[in-house]
Parts: structure tokens; C-alpha cells; sequence
């Protein structure tokens, strides 16, 4: 089917877990045609859930985008995973639409994800809507829900339908404002509360409405309709049942009479250059100007490549077309654009600004990049989402040593299409740590790389980077000397140490005189020190802040060698060291923890018990509260979990190094003890 822009609605579901959006999603596709048969999340037939994992599991774990055709309308769908642990997930594909639909499981009401998914659309400006599901359930109470929603959200939270009285369906309160007996409430007074809502962005309607007493239409109200949806003065409630298809054709018919199309909805914010002097950029939903899309979405398979999912903000993407990823110099020919229906894929000769389309085997193509056909838009760029950090870390290592290799290429498949997922290389400890969103994330992410290359990882928790230091002076001899029956070995050397200011790394200084040493062997005893310095001088931890001088020694005309001066030099610096009133640091992290203002008694006594000190609090305009302190990384390490426990999942924190403490001595007993 032809459609131009105006003919567009993008719409991302998002929500909690159990909500339903994957037979919302199903139901949705059946209602416009898309498919014959509902499939079922039981049976593994579902659109969006098509990968093997998630069939086996019964929920969402990825991010899918469908789309429909109905009645001269085209819907594009993202359909979100609602777990915590892959809200990051959620979050990065929302770009993409205009309009954010928040749905609910009607049993539970308004839970914390929920909570979340408004606040990040209000924050990307998006036209939210809020989609009451599987309002048949049991023991549910309509009225409580909806109640809930405008205390959580506000009082423009209004509905554009009612659910019967039988539950069987739905009643309209905005088309035809005329019908059965609702579950509560009444059309008429609904119908009343939408209008004066609406038309209070209006003046000239709402003194016609007022004034002249006039019943609007609803062509008369699309105009402020969409205006109050831009404003977040309304946000349209809809009871569905995805299960038994109640409410399904009327919200259809709200997405496409009512919802956003792209040139109704706030414009995305586009910026030209880095940091401080970017500035930003007005793009146009114009079919005839330079195109302008944005990747929002990764997917890389081992047998069909990578494949570049991307919304078209401004001109028209056809097939055979030159793009330019970023600011890359060569461009990439899009041999096929595609359709993505979950993991089908059908060919389509060109994109319109607005719709959502793809590229497949373009290596190029990365998550957040913008593809355009002019050097004009070389420096163009989304502006930045807020995406939570990843902060959940686990070591891995391959299995077995002959698949490292295998392991360090495929490790890079899941973070090239994640953005809340980050793989490290510690070359310090020799590790590499993957960091995500918290257990189930790293789980599903791990169990991801087995499927696809049949790789074993083995986790550990991350090492810490323990360091030593020195906290006064001292000096240091040591005489190395070997016979071996021919040539020997013999050096002496006598150095000095001294501690340095924090963050003052190592410092090394030559004042022998007189040739005690000769200037050719000073590298060797650098070098004898500086391995020391690498591999710890008392405890086995690099060192750090240390000052060494070399001042004197003694040389053999025929027995002094390099090799000598290296390990004189590293023995003398033990030596030192030792006398130096040596000490352990660790690594201190400043941490900010965002909660329920009623957990916060909780976390704060956590914090003292972990040898944490609390520098503030703040209360957000949402009434949560930001602790933050400094704490010892170690203390920290499997936080994640008692804090999710400790808050029903409501509660984050990020944390930044900070600097280096010293290990007191009964947590330094322990670190002997667990390293023997």
C-alpha cells in the first residue's frame, strides 16, 4: 500500500513485564490484517517473540518491530521487553516513535517499570498514551486502575474508552460519546472531561464551546487534539483485552485517527558538531530534501550479517541509494531496503520520512549513527538519549583456552547491538568484564553467545584493583653477586624511596656520581624497580605514588652485567620498601543511589555497614530521593541484587572512582586469607 507521512503512526509499546504487549502487539496485527491467526506466547507462534530463547522462556528479551496497513493508515510497532533488567533495552528503540504507549496489566495496576517508561517519554518529549490491558482478568477492579493512573500521572489522564459493564468490551467516550452501561463512570461524563481538556489549548474552540454551548466534532478537535498531546495536557487511558480481542479495533482506530503522525508530533532534537559547540539543527518531514536517518536499532546475525534498523527523519531512502554513515568519507550503496515484520523481512523500493525501514549487511551501520546522502549532514547527530549505565559486571573467560580467541570476537556481537551492555579490558589484571543492567541481563546476554557460537564462558565477580604505596622514606642495598665457575654476575645498588601526592604515578632519579654506577647500567636498575612497581613489592599489587633514587653503588670491571644491576635494583627496592611503612590501597567510588523515599533508611544503613560515608541527600521532583557517598568498591561488588530486594526493583545507583584508600587492617587480614 502507498502512504506518505501524514498517512504514518509509530507507536512503541512499553511496560512491565506481564503487561501484555506481545499479544497486544498480536492482537493488533490480526485487527489491521497483517496476519491471519493470532499466534500465542504458549505455543511459541508470536510475531515479535521469535527468536528460540524467548519462545522457551514465554517472555520478551529484545526489542522487535512490526507494522500493519489499515484503512489507508501504516503503523509502524516497537514491541519492548518489560523486565527490569532490560529497561535499557526499552529505552534506546523509543526514539523511533512519536507516541509512547505505556501498558498495564489491569491486575496489577501501576507498577515501577510503568512509572519509569512515562517519565523517560516525557523526558524524550514523546506523545505519551496509556493502554490498560487484559481488563477480563479476575478479581480486577477497572475503576481502582484507572483512579491509580491519575493519582500516579495526573489528572490528564483521561479516557478515550470505558470498559463495559458485562466486561465484555468497550465503550466509546470520544467518536460516538453514546452506548451500554460502563464498569464505572459514564460516557457523557467522560466524553465532557476529554472535550474541556482539549480545548483548553485552544481559545477560539473553547469560546465557541463555551460560549455558543456548541457540541464539537471530533475533525473540529484533531487539530487541539494533537497540540494537547504535544503539550502532555492529555493523556489518552484505553482498556483493552489482548486475550480476547475486547477494545482491540477501537484502539487501532485511535492510533489512526488520533494518535501523532510525523509532522504532528514534537520534532526530534538534531544537533550539528561535538560537545560545547554543537548546536542544534531543524530537520523537515520533506520527501524532497537531503535524507536524514537514524539507526535505533542493531541486529547482527552469525549467518545473515547485520542489519540496521532506522527511522527517516527528513527525504526519501530508495533502494540502490549512496549513504554515508556519520561523518565516513565512503559511502555504502543500500542494495535492498527493508520491511521488518519480527524476523521477516520483505523488500520495499523506498522510504518516506517517518517510516521505519532497514539495511542488511552493512557493517558500517551501528547503533545511534545517522545515515544521509549529502557531505552536508556530516556532522549530524541525535541528541543523546539518557540510557542507564551499565553497572553490573561479571569477569568471563572462555571455557576452554584454545576458544579465546572465538570468545574475545563474539563478546562484541551482543555490545555492538546493546548500549546498556559494555565488555572491558583490564590489561592491569588481565581481564575482561562484562558490565549490563543487573543478573538476568548478563544471563541472557551469556546464554545469547553460547546459541550463536556454542562458546562456554566460565564468570567470576570482577577482581578489584588493589595497589600499594609507601606512606614515608626509606633506603634500600642490595649486593647481587654469582659465581658460576666462568664469568659471574655482580652488581650493588643503593636507592632511596619516597612517597609522591596522590595520582603522582612513579617517579625515577639518577644522582650516583663518580661512576659508582655505570651511566650504561642505570636503565637496568630502572627497569629491576619498575618491575617491581608492576608486580608489588609486599602484597603482589602494583604500586603507585612512588618517588626512587639510585645514589650509589658498586661495579666489577668483568662480572658486571645488565641482568645484575636489573636484579640488584629490584632487590634493593624490596628492601626500601619494607621500611617504608607500606600500606594496601583500594579503590573508593562515589555512588549515587536513586530510591523510594521510603527505602532510603534502608540503603543509608547498608552504606554504614559497608564502610560508606553519606555526603547528602536530595529529593527529585518525583519524590525520590538521591543518597549519595563514598564506598569501597569491593563492598559494593553483588549489590545490585540486595538493592533490587530492598526496593522491589525501584532503586538504581551509578558510581565513578573517586580515588585510592588505604585497606584497613582487619579487612587486609581477610584479603591474605582469601588469597591463600
Amino acid at each position: 500500500m502507498p502512504y506518505s507521512t501524514a498517512d504514518i503512526r509509530n507507536v512503541c509499546l512499553v511496560g512491565p513485564s506481564h503487561a501484555g504487549k506481545t499479544l497486544l502487539t498480536e492482537a493488533l496485527l490480526h485487527a489491521g490484517g497483517k496476519i491471519k491467526e493470532k499466534g500465542s506466547i504458549e505455543n511459541g507462534t508470536t510475531v515479535s517473540d521469535y527468536t528460540p530463547r524467548e519462545k522457551e522462556t514465554g517472555h520478551s528479551q529484545y526489542n522487535s518491530v512490526c507494522h500493519l496497513d489499515h484503512e489507508g493508515i501504516h503503523v509502524n510497532l516497537i514491541d519492548t521487553p518489560g523486565y527490569r533488567d532490560f529497561y535499557g533495552r526499552a529505552l534506546s528503540v523509543m526514539p523511533a516513535a512519536e507516541t509512547a504507549a505505556v501498558v498495564i496489566n489491569a491486575r496489577e495496576g501501576v507498577e515501577m517499570i510503568a512509572r519509569r517508561m512515562m517519565k523517560a517519554a516525557h523526558e524524550q518529549r514523546m506523545c505519551r498514551m496509556i493502554i490498560v490491558n487484559q481488563i477480563d482478568g479476575e478479581d480486577v477492579k477497572l475503576e481502582k486502575v484507572f483512579n491509580d493512573i491519575q493519582e500516579a500521572f495526573g489528572p490528564e489522564c483521561l479516557p478515550m474508552n470505558l470498559p463495559s459493564a458485562d466486561g465484555t468490551g468497550v465503550v466509546d467516550c470520544f467518536f460516538q460519546p453514546e452506548g451500554d452501561d460502563t464498569a464505572f463512570s459514564s460516557v457523557k461524563e467522560m466524553h465532557t472531561q476529554i472535550v474541556d481538556q482539549v480545548v483548553e489549548v485552544d481559545e477560539e474552540l473553547m469560546e465557541l464551546y463555551l460560549e455558543q454551548g456548541e457540541e464539537l466534532a471530533p475533525d473540529q478537535l484533531h487539530d487541539p487534539f494533537e497540540k494537547a498531546l504535544r503539550e502532555e495536557h492529555l493523556v489518552p487511558v484505553c482498556f483493552v483485552s489482548a486475550e480476547t480481542g475486547a477494545g482491540i479495533r477501537q484502539l487501532l482506530q485511535i492510533f489512526e485517527r488520533l494518535m501523532p503522525n510525523p509532522t504532528e508530533a514534537n520534532p526530534p532534537t538534531f544537533l550539528k558538531g561535538e560537545g560545547a559547540e554543537a548546536t542544534e539543527v531543524v530537520l523537515t518531514p520533506d520527501p524532497d530534501k537531503h535524507a536524514i536517518a537514524h539507526v535505533f536499532m542493531v541486529n547482527i546475525d552469525t549467518f545473515k550479517g547485520r542489519l540496521g534498523m532506522f527511522r527517516i527523519h527528513q527525504g526519501t531512502i530508495k533502494a540502490g541509494n549512496q549513504l554515508f554513515v556519520g561523518d565516513a568519507r565512503k559511502p555504502f550503496k543500500a542494495t535492498q531496503l527493508l520491511k521488518v515484520n519480527g524476523d521477516t523481512h520483505t523488500k520495499t523500493e523506498a522510504g518516506v520520512p517517518g517510516d521505519i525501514c532497514a539495511v542488511p549487511r552493512v557493517d558500517e551501520a551501528h547503533y545511534d549513527a545517522v545515515l544521509h546522502d549529502s557531505h552536508d549532514e556530516d556532522h549530524f547527530h541525535l541528541k543523546p538519549i539518557k540510557l542507564p549505565r551499565p553497572m553490573f559486571g561479571l569477569a568471563i573467560r572462555p571455557k576452554y583456552d584454545n576458544d579465546a580467541q572465538k570468545t574475545s570476537d563474539a563478546q562484541h556481537v551482543p555490545e555492538a547491538e546493546e548500549p546498556s551492555l559494555h565488555v572491558e579490558h583490564n590489561a592491569t589484571l588481565n581481564e575482561v568484564v562484562l558490565r549490563g543492567l543487573g543478573e538476568l541481563h548478563l544471563a541472557t546476554v551469556l546464554q545469547q553467545i553460547k546459541d550463536r557460537h556454542g562458546l562456554e564462558i566460565v564468570t567470576s565477580l570482577p577482581s578489584i584493583a588493589y595497589r600499594e604505596t609507601i606512606t614515608a622514606k626509606a633506603e634500600g642495598h642490595h649486593r647481587h653477586k654469582k659465581q658460576t665457575g666462568g664469568a659471574g654476575q655482580f652488581g650493588e645498588v643503593y636507592l632511596r624511596v619516597e612517597p609522591l601526592p596522590a595520582g603522582g604515578g612513579f617517579e625515577f632519579e639518577n644522582k650516583v656520581v663518580g661512576g659508582a654506577i655505570p651511566y650504561q647500567f642505570i636503565p637496568a636498575v630502572e627497569n629491576g624497580v619498575r618491575q617491581m612497581m608492576k608486580e608489588g613489592a609486599m602484597h603482589g599489587y602494583p604500586m603507585q605514588d612512588v618517588k626512587v633514587t639510585v645514589y650509589d653503588g658498586k661495579h666489577h670491571s668483568v662480572d658486571s652485567k645488565e641482568i645484575a644491576f636489573v636484579q640488584a635494583g629490584r632487590k634493593a627496592f624490596i628492601d626500601a620498601v619494607a621500611k617504608a611503612r607500606p600500606i594496601v590501597m583500594e579503590p573508593i567510588v562515589h555512588v549515587d543511589f536513586t530510591l523510594p523515599s521510603d527505602c532510603v533508611g534502608g540503603v543509608t544503613g547498608d552504606l554504614s555497614g559497608m564502610r560508606g560515608m553519606i555526603s547528602g541527600t536530595d529529593t527529585l521532583p518525583d519524590g525520590r530521593v538521591v543518597v549519595s557517598g563514598q564506598v569501597p568498591l569491593h563492598e559494593l561488588q553483588g549489590y545490585h541484587s540486595r538493592l533490587k530486594s530492598l526496593t522491589g526493583g525501584d532503586g538504581s545507583f551509578t558510581m565513578d572512582f573517586s580515588h585510592y584508600a588505604e585497606v584497613p587492617v582487619n579487612e587486609l587480614k581477610q584479603l591474605k586469607a582469601a588469597a591463600e
